[in-house]
C-alpha cells in the first residue's frame, strides 16, 4: 500500500512539472486549491504524454447527432473514447455531453478528464464529408490528500 501511495506521489509530482513546463493553461482556481492542470487538442489517433510512462491517446470519436437537413427521432450525442496508459495498466475512459452512462467529466487514477470544445461544434450536414474533428479537453491532478 505504502509503494503504490509513493508511485501516485511521484506521478502527481511528474505530471505537474510537465503540465507546468509544456501547457501554461493552470488556472488561478487549480493553483490555489494545489492543484495543477493542463489543456490537450486531439484529433482521432493522436497520443499525449502526461507524465513520463503515461499517455493519452484519443482512440474514436462517435458522432451520432442529427446531420443537418435531416429528420431524426433524436438529437444523438458525440462521444470520445481515450486510452489511458501508465504504470497502472490501460483504461478506457468515455467522455460525452447529454449521453447516457457517460459524462463530460470523468475521474481515472488521480486525474481528472473534462471536456472543454469539440471543433466543428455542429454536425455535419447530411451530404457533407466527414469533418476533420478535434476535441480538447482539461486534465487536472489533484495532489493525494494528507493522511
Amino acid at each position: 500500500m505504502r509503494s503504490r501511495i509513493i508511485g501516485v506521489i511521484v506521478f502527481a509530482l511528474t505530471f505537474g512539472i510537465i503540465a507546468a513546463c509544456s501547457v501554461p493553461t493552470e488556472t488561478a482556481g487549480a493553483a490555489k486549491a494545489g492543484r495543477t492542470s493542463a489543456s490537450y487538442a486531439l484529433r482521432q489517433g493522436e497520443t499525449v504524454t502526461l507524465a513520463p510512462g503515461t499517455t493519452l491517446t484519443l482512440e474514436r470519436i462517435n458522432d451520432s447527432r442529427c446531420k443537418k437537413g435531416a429528420v431524426c427521432v433524436w438529437a444523438g450525442y458525440i462521444s470520445y473514447t481515450f486510452a489511458l496508459a501508465g504504470p497502472q495498466g490501460k483504461r478506457n475512459i468515455v467522455l460525452a455531453e447529454n449521453m447516457p452512462n457517460a459524462a463530460p467529466m470523468v475521474t481515472q487514477n488521480g486525474l481528472t478528464f473534462a471536456l472543454e470544445k469539440l471543433e466543428p461544434p455542429e454536425p455535419p450536414a447530411v451530404d457533407a464529408a466527414v469533418p476533420d474533428y478535434r476535441v480538447s479537453l482539461r486534465v487536472t491532478i489533484a495532489p493525494p490528500a494528507a493522511t
